[in-house]
């Protein structure tokens, strides 16, 4: 089974394609991080009470207020990660949002505590659709990952393809026109969050032809669909449905290439790293000595 990693900066249209990706011809599943996120922070659960302990004493509106339906009050349930129901008010995303999204010192290591406590549920969360979805002899399975880079998922997606537009006024217009409560600053800083097109696009195209793309995403709707047209026959030309199929009669295959995806994922990885430092490096050389 192939593995999809498909991934952009906010509002570069990712969401768009993956639902493209979702409905015919294509019909693909679709493992949404942002949505599997979400869950995983529900009320009772175990990344709900971690960050709780961290962030509720600075930050007094991390909870909805109470409602019909809701109570503030623990529960004994509330001690076990497998009680998602457990009564509890439920985060404050935008007030947390808030609290982690920025380029101060204080801001970055916030969000860092967050991503500790989020992104290990999430990844076995994860691991577990994928391992349903070859159960269910699936020819492919798209991973919808805003930080699939930065997270480290790349190495393990056979295909990586990056959402991207190539001018930065539109992302930002239309990050403020889907959210429009977002000040300039408050857009901005969202956007230097889940880092530059530039380098998301050059780290699928270290990847090499077919395993890594780019879907260019300037245009309207019918010019998206043509750009999903275009890689998935790229992608299909590398990875057939008969192949799946192959791979699930054999599953000892099916270990052996996904190893061979994940270090060559891993070198891709590599090989870009080794260039990103050789930039700063040129770019340090550059700054006029005083």
């Amino acid at each position: 089974m192939l593995l999809i990693g498909l991934t952009g900066s906010i509002a570069t249209g990712k969401s768009t394609v993956s639902a493209l990706l979702s409905q015919p011809p294509y019909s693909l599943p679709i493992i949404d991080a942002d949505v599997i996120a979400r869950q995983v922070v529900e009320p009772g659960t175990r990344a709900y009470h971690q960050i709780l302990a961290h962030f509720a004493a600075t930050t007094p509106d991390l909870l909805l207020p109470a409602s019909n339906d809701t109570s503030s009050t623990p529960t004994a349930s509330h001690g076990s990660s497998h009680a998602p129901r457990s009564r509890g008010r439920p985060l404050n995303r935008p007030a947390l949002g808030r609290r982690v999204f920025g380029r101060t010192p204080s801001r970055q290591r916030d969000r860092a505590v967050l991503n500790s406590i989020v992104h290990p549920a999430v990844r076995r969360a994860m691991a577990l659709a994928v391992l349903k979805a070859y159960l269910a002899g699936r020819w492919a399975v798209v991973l919808d990952v805003p930080l699939l880079f930065e997270s480290g998922l790349d190495v393990y997606c056979g295909v990586v393809v990056v959402v991207g537009v190539k001018d930065a006024h539109v992302q930002m217009q239309r990050l403020r026109a889907r959210d429009p409560h977002l000040s300039e600053k408050e857009a901005g800083e969202r956007v230097h969050s889940q880092g530059d097109v530039e380098g998301k696009v050059g780290r699928a195209r270290e990847r090499g032809a077919g395993w890594g793309e780019v879907v260019w995403n300037d245009g309207g709707r019918e010019e998206l669909r043509g750009e999903v047209a275009r890689v998935m026959r790229r992608v299909k030309g590398g990875s057939p449905r008969w192949w799946g199929w192959v791979l699930l009669g054999a599953p000892w295959l099916a270990v052996g290439v996904g190893a061979w995806c994940m270090i060559k994922g891993w070198w891709a990885r590599r090989r870009w790293e080794r260039k990103d430092r050789g930039k700063e490096k040129e770019g340090e050389g550059a700054k006029p000595k005083l």
